[in-house]
């Protein structure tokens, strides 16, 4: 019998039962008045004829094979979810299984420590990739010598999807990297799971550690770049090799000053909780464009091996909420970098502020206005001052951290955030002073490796030195000095190309050279920079550098006093053309 007899039947089966109650009751009521239609329909349904009705059900022999079916159904469906829990939880016994975030860091150490692993040199599917995870060294899986190449190296990860086993300290470990669609925009994340045929934890740190130990020592004398994303999370950019102290020419004790207060900043924790003073410290780098200010602030990093956090205010999307956000997410122990602090409120490429070298200011709000344009120009982000201050020392600022803000317009700062507590230690950074200029030229020539030598071969270099070698009496120095044997490199420099290597000078030629390219140069007068842009024009000629200072410094105050005129450009020409 199908299901269509059967739905009829039971159909039939209720309209007669509906008609014989029907009837019963209107033989019982005798004279009264004839039950309602609505009575008939509801009687028709009375539970008195569920029995019946399954009994008559159960009589045909379709419905007793569906629920044979039924039945066997449920009993398979609940032995596969009983059989499924006991697996898993098997599974969950034996094995330790730890699911990390693409985004994290952790991700990069173990995929750094994977691109070494022996099983990717004979695996069968993998993705090959440039990715340096952060790190300069060759990160190739299997390196050879046909991949010792500059720029990028070649590394080998797995692969998307795909899980790979292998053995580490004798537990058997899977891996498995995957990729889902996640988030509101059903953006794409990708995560890494490690499977480990262990019980003891211990095993999985062990794992991570090694794995981080490598990823350090890959870039020892490295320092780390972050940036916070549109998501408000912190992301590696970049790396960058350690400054050493000795590449900064500043005036004697700035760099000294600056390394000693951060060093005891971060030994001195339990002094700051003990008094109850919030463990933070803040730095205000103010002065002349190109003195230096970001260079200290790498070199410093790197003597404290503290990566950098760059912080940018006019980040698309900041705003108050965001900007607390990211200043919480910090380490403990890290620095903030932000730069340009008086232009985060302000619009434009040019700001009006003064150029010490030209001695003006360009383009100054008239007497009344408003200090640094401020007033006059839209702000650049969401960023509020008060959101600021709150992000830099409020009860959700994180501790533990060095802030370092640099500002070319120090008059342009609100006092609020210039008092201690946020911006403890104000530096100025003048333009170069004697000594600097006279440090940077010789430091500029002075052959590597010169300064570990001993008296002894300095005199002996200077003996072996001929009269005209010296080049102090001639006018241009372009045949005295000698150059170093071997093949020459082609060079570069202020618009003419040149073979001629930089000659070999002693520690007294280079001295006596250096105070007479510091006696052409007049003191506060030009930016660091300025000055690393001349000599890069004469990096394998010293001797023309000093003979040509002279010129260049007469030069360049010229153009400074037609600009200061406002006649719009120099007559002197540049570094390029008088070294040609």
């Amino acid at each position: 019998m199908d299901a269509v007899m059967v739905l009829q039947t039971v159909m039939s089966a209720i309209q007669s039962g509906a008609m014989n109650l029907t009837a019963n009751g209107m033989s019982s009521s005798g004279n009264t008045t004839a039950t309602p239609a609505t009575a008939a329909g509801v009687a028709s349904f009375s539970p008195m004829q569920i029995p019946s009705l399954l009994a008559m059900l159960l009589s045909f022999s379709a419905v007793q094979d569906w629920l044979k079916l039924l039945l066997l159904g449920a009993v398979v469906e609940t032995c596969r979810r009983v059989l499924t829990k006991v697996y898993r939880g098997i599974v969950n016994y034996f094995w330790l299984t730890a699911t990390f975030d693409g985004s994290d860091e952790c991700v990069d150490w173990l995929m750094f420590w994977l691109s070494k692993h022996a099983i990717f040199r004979s695996a069968r599917t993998l993705d090959v990739s440039t990715r340096t995870f952060g790190r300069n060294g060759n990160v190739a899986g299997g390196g050879s010598a046909e991949d010792d190449t500059e720029g990028r190296k070649i590394s080998f990860l797995p692969s998307l999807s795909t899980t790979y086993t292998l053995w580490y300290k004798y537990r058997y470990v899977t891996i498995t990297r995957d990729e889902v669609n996640d988030g509101i925009w059903n953006s794409p994340k990708q995560t890494l799971r490690v499977r480990i045929l262990t019980r003891d934890h211990k095993v999985l740190r062990e794992l991570l550690a090694e794995a981080r130990k490598l990823f350090r020592q890959s870039s020892e004398n490295m320092i780390s770049i972050y940036v916070s994303d549109t998501d408000d999370y912190w992301k590696r950019v970049s790396t960058h090799p350690k400054r050493p102290t000795q590449s900064i020419i500043l005036d004697p004790g700035v760099i000294e000053l600056v390394l000693n207060d951060a060093k005891d900043f971060l030994a001195s924790k339990a002094w700051y909780a003990e008094r109850g003073i919030p463990h933070r410290r803040g730095y205000l780098l103010y002065g002349a464009p190109g003195s230096g200010k970001t260079s200290l602030i790498h070199s410093v990093a790197g003597e404290l091996n503290l990566d950098v956090y760059i912080l940018s205010l006019t980040r698309l999307g900041l705003d108050d909420n965001s900007l607390s956000s990211i200043i919480a997410d910090l380490p403990t122990q890290c620095i903030v970098l932000a730069e340009d602090i008086d232009a985060a409120f302000h619009q434009g490429v040019k700001r009006d502020i003064a150029d010490p070298e030209r001695g003006q200011q360009d383009e100054r709000e008239p007497p009344g206005g408003s200090k640094g344009g401020a007033e006059g120009s839209p702000p650049v982000g969401r960023v509020t001052l008060s959101g600021l201050l709150n992000a830099l020392d409020g009860i959700a600022a994180q501790e533990g951290r060095i802030l370092f803000a640099t500002t070319n317009d120090y008059a342009a700062l609100d006092p609020a955030l210039c008092r201690p507590g946020r911006l403890d230690l104000h530096i100025e950074f003048k333009l170069a002073s004697t000594y600097q200029c006279r440090e940077m030229f010789r430091r500029f020539y002075l052959p590597s490796g010169a300064a570990s030598e001993s008296a002894e071969d300095v005199e002996d270099r200077v003996a072996e030195v001929d009269e005209k070698d010296s080049g102090y009496d001639s006018q241009r120095g372009s045949t005295e000095p000698e150059t170093d044997s071997g093949s020459s490199t082609a060079v570069y420099v202020g618009g003419m190309a040149h073979t001629v290597r930089a000659p070999k000078l002693s520690q007294r030629q280079a001295a006596e050279l250096a105070d007479r390219f510091a006696a052409a140069i007049p003191n506060r007068t030009f930016s660091m920079a300025t000055l690393q842009g001349y000599l890069m024009a004469y990096k394998t000629r010293p001797y023309d550098a000093v003979a040509d200072a002279p010129a260049w410094v007469a030069s360049k105050l010229q153009e400074n006093k037609a600009r200061r005129s406002g006649s719009g450009h120099a007559p002197g020409g540049s570094p390029g053309s008088e070294a040609r």
